[in-house]
């Protein structure tokens, strides 16, 4: 499925450029929020409760959001919340700062790849009702469920690589940093502001470019999650006598 930008929308604001892009909305306020919301509840389980106390253990999305990622994520298909504060000092004994760093960074990707997931399964169960009680496939609410759930989708493994690479300010900058010798690391850090703008402008502007990594990545996880998915409800489609 194509990427599509908000000048599809302004152009003729028909039906289903409208409904594309509240499905879009929802997916977005859901997607960013587990993303978030996950962050701060690993580091809290870590023993940082700075997260907690500032009320961002919470899927309400207007805790999460930011506006300028929201919008990049509806004109380019990827975006970014506000980012949730952490204390690495604060962390339990049991973990060093950097393997904190590590495990809480890790948590915000790892939750948009469970939620594609979820997300597929439900795509098929749709499909599979659909098949058993003899609904046309083009019925608007099926149609709505089929295409939330595949946004859903595709859109949480999107944001799932976008935010593995190892280019600040995303996740995978952290968890590839905690990897890195100290000294490394803090070279690094002292330059992460001035390559996070440059990878700002290069996402806003630079999308047709960034899409085409992004979509090669992805690749593998749809090896992981979507086909093995689909690969059970064609066999139980064959066994239910489903077309």
């Amino acid at each position: 499925m194509p990427i599509l930008t908000l000048s599809g929308l302004l152009s003729g604001f028909s039906f289903e450029n409208v409904q594309y892009y509240l499905l879009m909305f929802l997916v977005l306020c859901v997607s960013l929020s587990i993303h978030e919301a996950a962050h701060g509840w690993v580091a809290w389980r870590l023993g940082d409760d700075t997260a907690a106390l500032q009320g961002r253990l919470t899927l309400n999305p207007l805790k999460h959001l930011d506006p300028i990622g929201s919008l990049a994520f509806l004109i380019a298909g990827i975006g970014w919340a506000r980012p949730v504060p952490i204390n690495p000092a604060r962390f339990d004994r049991k973990h060093s700062i950097k393997k904190g760093i590590m495990l809480t960074s890790l948590a915000g990707p790892g939750s948009n790849l469970i939620l594609s997931a979820i997300a597929a399964f439900l795509f098929f169960v749709v499909l599979t009702i659909t098949g058993l009680v003899r609904v046309q496939a083009d019925h608007f609410l099926i149609n709505i469920l089929t295409q939330l759930f595949y946004l859903m989708y595709f859109y949480n493994i999107i944001l799932a690589v976008f935010n593995l690479l190892p280019i600040p300010p995303l996740d995978g900058f952290k968890i590839f940093g905690s990897l890195l010798p100290d000294q490394i690391y803090f070279k690094l850090m002292r330059v992460e502001r001035y390559i996070g703008l440059v990878f700002l402008v290069l996402v806003l502007f630079g999308r047709g470019m960034l899409s085409r990594v992004l979509q090669a990545i992805r690749i593998p996880f749809d090896w992981l999650i979507w086909q093995p998915i689909e690969f059970i409800f064609t066999a139980l489609w064959r066994t239910l006598g489903i077309g």
